[in-house]
This record gives structure tokens, C-alpha cells and sequence, in this order.
């Protein structure tokens, strides 16, 4: 059978291949066709070594007129390049490790042309990482590392005394430690002490950091913010007082101050005068809003959202109690001026020295005796003349001076109409009879009997609980009553003060 035609290929790198057509059995069994395949082999491997032999001689003769053989060439050398460089990274994935990676699927060059590469030729820097002996552990057999008798470590006694000694050093400038870091002192601290030092200095300046924070944006117990500072700097300045002396009292809503009274052409002041200062810290504020939402002198004018507003109307409340009581005659601090929430007022004393309170004036007999008579006629007059109900009257915000009852403390005052008045009178009552009985005060009325002495009610007379049903019901009869008609206007209300 003879053998069909042979049927050309092109290779990829330009070199003509020639591969015979399918054959039969038959045909293959023939020695005139195996001697013709056997001469086709040799002439082929004699054309590929040839080949080799002319790519070599480019090699060294530098001839590249041939384009086939310079791309085969470079072909090869870039394969090359590519398996080193995979053989470099293997090295440095495995390391000393047991596991072993290999990249031997990625590679480009048979190995049987592979062989007779030099690895030297690529040079790739290499970190070698040299194992560093570990000690011999001498410990139990839980891993804990044990060391041996005499060896100082981190944990012994002397040395971390003198470390906890050096760590001092860094606590905050206005922690008291005091010399413990002399060199002359060996000096050591041990570890609960220095945790509770450390602790407690961490504690003093998140402290002090919140009472800076207070002292610059609202006042503190002095009462002495910016703010009030820039005001009693103006006071000064303008010639009406001379200077402002230290503090007197200190109360939950304000201060007092001492100052020298100076000069003015539009009034008298005093020699002595007193400031009032109320502190800006709204916590004793936020529940005084029911001793001026009721006052028809601050209707509309009451804002509870703004707190600072709110604490200058009660500065302003108390200015324009303290002219009521001046005009009826009742003794109590003169208004000199008011500055949004400062007041300056006459001062109950002398030498800088202010007037005992009832309540620790030390009075015989028969002071006392008079005492609560003009406390009984201060309040009647107080009710009828002024028009106003303390609301807080106490053996506190009673000052005794030169046989004298003055009366103090009158921003939280309202007036009778008032929702709430009646109820604020009943207890103030209570309390002026509770403290005089307690004195041993003889003919001292009843708190009824003050009660309807003071508003000349006739209100009848028995438990305290009926007498204060009583009163609120009498508060809501002058309620409905004031509504019809138009409250009373009276000549302080409209003054500034």
C-alpha cells in the first residue's frame, strides 16, 4: 500500500515539519515502509541538531541576520530567567520548614535543558536568618520558666522599689511626693504603694481639671466668675463703690460680699454696702420657678429654657421686693443698684462685721420678747402694706442689730395673689412659732392664730391639714376673682431698679 502524501505544517518559529498521513496496519507491517520511516527520523533529528549547532554558532558569532534563531534564543533565556527566579522563591517559602512548596508546574524550560544552568549567574540578595539558641529553661514541667537561685529579675523586690522611685518622677507637677528621688537616699517603694499613689494622683488632677472647668465658666463657691468679676470691676470704676472686700456669707443660691460705698451724684450710698452675688450653677434654680411663675409682675417674661435670663429675673425680683418693703418702712437692706444678677445694698453692721442671725444671736429675755413682736408686725405689714408674702421666713433671714429686727432673703417673696401664697404664709408661720416657743417665749400664738392675725381672715380654727385645705381653697376663690378684673399696679413695678 503505498503511503499518501506527506502533509506540510508551518511551526510557530518558522521550521517546516513534515508529518505522514494515517496509515493502515498493513502498510505499517511493510519493511519498505518501516525502512522509509526509520530514514525520515534520522533526517529529522540531523535537521534539529543542525539547528541547535546554528543557533549555538549565532551565539558566538553575534550574526542575528536570522530573526527565527534571535527569537528562540531570547525565548530560552527569559524561560531561564523565570525558572531561577522561581527556584530563589522557593528557597525563601520554605525556609527550614518540613513542608515543603514547589513551583515546579510554573516553569518554562524542559529540564533536560535545564540541567546545565548555574544558579550563581542570577544574584539574588538572600536574608539569612540565623536561629538564635534559646536558654536552658530550668522549671517545672507546667512551663513555667524557673530561674536559679540569686538571679535578680524584673520581679524582685530592690529593683522594682528603685524603678517604682524613678517612675514618680512623672507624675503631674502638683503631686505632693517630695524628695524620695534624692541620689544621697536609697530610696525604695514597693508595688502597692506606688499603685495607690498612682491611682490617687490620676483621681487629684481629673479633679482639679473639673473645678478649673467650673471656676472659668460658671461660679463657684465664691461665686466669682469672669463674668461677675468684669462686672464688679465696672462698679468700681464708675466711682459708686471704693473697693470690694472679702466674703461674708455663702448660701446655695448666692454670696455676699463686703464693699466700701464710694460716691455718686444721683444718689446717697452708704459707707458700708453689701453685694449679693447669685451663683450661676443652676441646681438650686431649676426648682425656684414656682415662686415666680405665679407673680403677675414676670408674666410672660418666664423662660425656664434660659436659665441665665431666669437667674437675672430673680435678681430682679428680689430689687424689687426690697423697694416695696423700703417705701412701707420696714427694716430691711436698702437697694443701692442692680447688675444682672448682682445687687448692691446696704450693709447690716459695722466694721465689716455683719449683723448675728436670730438664730445665733444669744438674746436675753426680754429681747427675745420684742424680737417676736416686731417679727409679728413685720409680717402684717409685709402682707397688708406691701403686698408680698416672704415665703421662706426663718430665724435665718432674720438679722438682729441695735435692738432691730431686719428681714433678709426676699427674691423668693410673692404676692397674695399668688397661687400658692396663702400656703407659703401658713408655713412661714410655723416656723416663727416653732422657733420662738423653743426660745421658752411666753404669750406666743398658735399657727392658726398668727395666721389669721396677719391676713385678718377668719379662718376656723383646727388641724393644720384643715387650715391649709382651707387656705387653697381661698386661693383658688381670689384666683377666679383676680382674673375678672385687672391686677393691682404699684409704683415699683414699672421703676427700674
Amino acid at each position: 500500500m503505498a503511503a499518501s502524501a506527506a502533509v506540510e505544517q508551518v511551526h510557530p518559529w518558522g521550521c517546516i515539519t513534515a508529518v505522514s498521513a494515517p496509515c493502515s496496519l498493513s502498510a505499517v507491517m511493510d519493511e519498505q515502509l518501516a525502512g522509509k520511516l526509520q530514514k525520515e527520523e534520522e533526517k529529522a533529528c540531523h535537521t534539529q541538531q543542525e539547528t541547535e549547532n546554528d543557533v549555538l554558532e549565532v551565539v558566538n558569532e553575534g550574526d542575528t541576520s536570522d530573526d527565527a534563531l534571535v527569537a528562540q534564543l531570547l525565548q530560552l533565556e527569559f524561560d531561564r530567567e523565570h525558572d531561577r527566579y522561581l527556584k530563589v522563591q522557593e528557597r525563601h517559602a520554605n525556609g527550614n520548614s518540613k513542608v515543603i512548596i514547589s513551583l515546579a508546574n510554573y516553569r518554562s524550560v524542559h529540564p533536560a535543558l535545564g540541567e546545565d544552568d548555574d544558579d550563581d549567574e542570577w544574584e539574588v540578595e538572600e536574608v539569612e536568618v540565623k536561629s538564635v539558641p534559646k536558654p536552658p529553661v530550668v522549671g517545672s514541667k507546667r512551663g513555667r520558666r524557673r530561674h536559679k537561685p540569686g538571679t535578680p529579675t524584673k520581679h524582685d523586690p530592690e529593683v522594682c522599689g528603685r524603678r517604682n522611685v524613678e517612675r514618680i518622677e512623672s507624675f503631674p507637677p502638683n503631686f505632693p511626693a517630695g524628695d524620695v528621688t534624692s541620689p544621697q537616699d536609697d530610696f525604695r517603694l514597693p508595688n502597692h504603694v506606688y499603685t495607690v499613689l498612682k491611682q490617687h494622683s490620676i483621681k487629684e488632677e481629673r479633679q482639679s481639671q473639673r473645678i478649673h472647668e467650673k471656676k472659668e465658666h460658671s461660679t463657684q463657691s465664691m461665686s466669682l466668675d469672669p463674668n461677675t468679676r468684669l462686672i464688679l470691676f465696672k462698679l468700681v470704676n464708675s466711682g459708686m463703690l471704693s473697693g470690694v472686700n472679702g466674703c461674708i456669707s455663702t448660701g446655695k443660691e448666692a454670696s455676699v460680699f463686703h464693699a466700701v460705698g464710694g460716691s455718686s451724684d444721683e444718689m446717697d450710698i452708704p459707707s458700708e454696702c453689701a453685694i449679693k452675688v447669685f451663683k450661676t450653677t443652676l441646681n438650686e434654680f431649676k426648682t425656684r420657678d414656682k415662686y415666680v411663675k405665679g407673680d403677675h409682675r414676670f408674666k410672660g417674661k418666664f423662660q425656664r429654657e434660659n436659665p441665665r435670663k431666669m437667674i437675672r429675673m430673680w435678681a430682679e425680683k428680689e430689687a424689687r421686693n426690697l423697694l416695696r418693703m423700703e417705701k412701707a418702712g420696714i427694716s430691711c437692706p436698702r437697694l443701692v443698684r442692680r447688675r444682672e444678677h448682682l445687687i448692691v445694698m446696704s450693709f447690716i453692721g459695722e466694721d465689716q462685721q455683719p449683723a448675728p442671725q436670730l438664730k445665733v444671736a444669744n438674746l436675753k429675755e426680754h429681747d427675745l420678747s420684742e424680737a417676736y413682736h416686731q417679727c409679728v408686725h413685720l409680717m402684717k405689714q409685709m402682707y397688708e402694706e406691701c403686698k408680698l408674702v416672704h415665703a421662706d421666713l426663718s430665724e435665718y433671714n432674720l438679722l438682729w442689730y441695735r435692738g432691730i429686727l431686719y428681714v433678709i432673703d426676699v427674691s423668693q417673696a410673692v404676692d397674695p395673689s399668688h397661687p400658692s401664697a396663702l400656703e407659703f404664709l401658713l408655713r412661714d408661720c410655723g416656723n416663727i412659732v416653732k422657733f420662738f416657743r423653743m426660745q421658752g417665749v411666753e404669750d406666743v400664738m398658735t399657727i392658726h392664730e398668727l395666721f389669721n392675725h396677719v391676713t385678718g381672715l377668719e379662718m376656723e380654727i383646727g388641724r393644720e391639714e384643715a387650715l391649709l385645705c382651707q387656705a387653697r381653697l381661698f386661693n383658688r376663690k381670689l384666683a377666679r376673682i383676680e382674673q375678672q378684673r385687672e391686677m393691682p399696679v404699684y409704683d415699683d413695678d414699672n421703676e427700674e431698679c
